[in-house]
């Protein structure tokens, strides 16, 4: 008999029920109607058509903010590109789908018009207001206080008063209810910071928060997002730089609920995202959403990794989930924008490490018009700059490839799992043709004589009986490749003829977890016995 622990008592259950359960059912049944995240559903990224908008677009940056005003118009603000920083203002005026530049006009303390160039700074939008506070420009860190009236387009740069926050960026802020904003944490140029301050739009009075208890190490480049009466912070580089995967949640923002200001470190059930900074978290509903970020390259690597997968954190079952997408979705990024536009979200830049983007970027439901663009023209969408010059035997396989391409969705679909069966970021090569694979095989068995089907067999056969102490590092890329390797053999390969029998070899819906990874550098110490079980679970040759 299957034991289920009782968790109606853990710390992490309570908080999040408790943000939870002020909601009405007829208020979770409008959420669930415009973000409507499922277990079932699919989800698609399609990236924008030059047919979406009118008007000129954003120029590519990161490090910017874009912020909704009310449901008409989103206000792209800042950033940083090539070393250049930003203080520009685009904006998407959603009902007319255009976007425009605003001729702005304004007043600052030095007789400006407009706040200097920044990026990683803060903006939240209460009404039609956009507050904007701290950011970077060059090395210097920033610690003045702007507001944009969107209504006139007009800047004011604002005196507040009360408990001043220092100079700093990468921090992060939400607002409260329709007239008050958080701001927690940040990088002063010489330390993290973990200080909580509170500034009432109205009267433009900080007051830093004091909190009592066990608190959140401090960190930058963490998200902060209010969800009913509580700020949940996940994520950030801490102090000594290490990339933290932390959730936590603060309480005490409420002034008529008079609770003490405390945290609350929730470790919650599901498929949790791994470490990162640089990240966006986007409210939907009773839903939120978490999109790219960085995070350390792992135990074996001094290299950072970029993300572009989606983790959905469910407020009503209380855990993480990852949202089933299709094979294209955008290149991974950090310090990029992510925005609801209705039941969409638009993703726009972001940095890789490389290259800082500009490209727009769709994510919605598999009944949204706009999926049609994938089935009636994939390559023009996609591949757009390629399709012309396409030789026919070429445009052939690509017409084969999508069809299988097609079939793979519907079983993500139904398993519940997001994957990548090739591509740019995942090469699945055959064990003959894998080098490395060979010379192991032929290293731990001591006997040259295997013919190479031999050798694989009896690798495989060591890698079952093995425990996670045993793997030495050099065996892990390896065998994260030839966990890859049966997992497309076995499950994926022709899932268009063989859809039913393969969606039945699945052991369950939280399986394959490191099927996405395009290295092993992107392992953690504690995603080896992970690994190993999932890979003595995969059917041998």
């Amino acid at each position: 008999m299957k034991l289920v622990p009782d968790l109606t008592s853990c710390p992490s259950i309570m908080v999040l029920r408790d943000i939870v359960k002020v909601q009405t059912p007829v208020l979770q049944r409008s959420c669930k109607q415009q973000f409507h995240f499922s277990n079932t559903t699919m989800h698609y990224w399609v990236r924008a058509s030059p047919a979406d908008f009118t008007g000129p677009l954003p120029q590519p940056r990161s490090g910017h903010t874009a912020v909704n005003i009310g449901k008409s118009k989103i206000v792209v603000f800042g950033g940083l590109v090539d070393k250049k920083f930003l203080n520009d203002i685009s904006v998407y005026d959603i009902d007319n789908k255009l976007w425009f530049q605003p001729e702005c006009t304004g007043s600052g303390s030095e007789g400006q018009m407009a706040p200097s160039p920044r990026a990683f700074h803060i903006a939240i939008a209460i009404d039609c207001h956009m507050f904007v506070f701290g950011g970077r420009l060059g090395s210097k860190r920033l610690g003045d206080f702007w507001v944009l009236d969107t209504d006139i387009w007009q800047w004011s740069e604002l005196t507040s008063f009360g408990d001043l926050p220092s100079p700093r960026d990468f921090a992060a802020a939400s607002a409260i209810g329709n007239q008050k904003i958080v701001m927690y944490g940040g990088w002063d140029g010489k330390k993290w910071l973990s200080d909580v301050f509170v500034l009432d739009t109205m009267s433009l009075e900080w007051t830093e928060l004091a909190v009592s208890g066990t608190l959140p190490p401090p960190r930058c480049g963490h998200t902060a997002t209010m969800v009913e009466k509580r700020l949940l912070v996940y994520g950030g580089r801490g102090g000594g730089g290490p990339i933290m995967g932390d959730l936590w949640a603060l309480k005490g923002l409420i002034e008529e609920d008079t609770e003490a200001p405390g945290w609350t470190l929730l470790k919650l059930p599901g498929q949790a995202p791994a470490a990162r900074c640089g990240h966006t978290v986007t409210s939907g509903g009773h839903y939120l959403l978490m999109f790219g970020g960085h995070g350390t390259g792992g135990w074996l690597s001094r290299y950072d990794v970029y993300f572009n997968d989606c983790i959905v954190l469910d407020r009503v079952s209380v855990q993480w989930k990852r949202l089933a997408t299709n094979i294209e979705a955008p290149p991974a990024r950090a310090y990029h924008s992510m925005t609801s536009v209705g039941s969409r979200y638009l993703l726009f830049g972001g940095f890789d490490g490389k290259v800082t983007h500009g490209d727009l970027w769709w994510l919605v439901a598999e009944d949204d018009p706009i999926t049609k663009r994938l089935s009636a023209s994939p390559s023009k969408v996609i591949h757009d700059s390629h399709n012309s010059s396409m030789p026919s035997g070429l445009r052939s396989k690509t017409k084969e490839n999508h069809m299988e391409g097609s079939a793979i969705s519907e079983l993500q679909k139904r398993l519940n799992i997001s994957v990548s069966l090739s591509g740019d970021d995942l090469q699945i090569i055959h064990e003959s043709e894998d080098k490395e694979f060979l010379e192991l095989a032929l290293s731990i068995i001591g006997n040259k004589t295997f013919t190479n089907k031999q050798a694989a067999q009896e690798l495989r056969e060591h890698w079952r009986n093995s425990t996670p102490n045993s793997i030495r590092l050099k065996e892990l890329a390896v065998l994260l490749r030839d966990y890859q390797r049966l997992i497309s053999r076995h499950h994926l390969a022709n899932a268009e003829s063989h859809l039913q029998s393969t969606e039945t070899a699945f052991i369950d819906k939280d399986t394959f977890r490191f099927y996405h990874m395009t290295n092993a550098s992107q392992l953690r110490m504690n995603d080896i016995p992970g690994l190993l079980t999932e890979y003595k679970q995969l059917p041998l040759d």
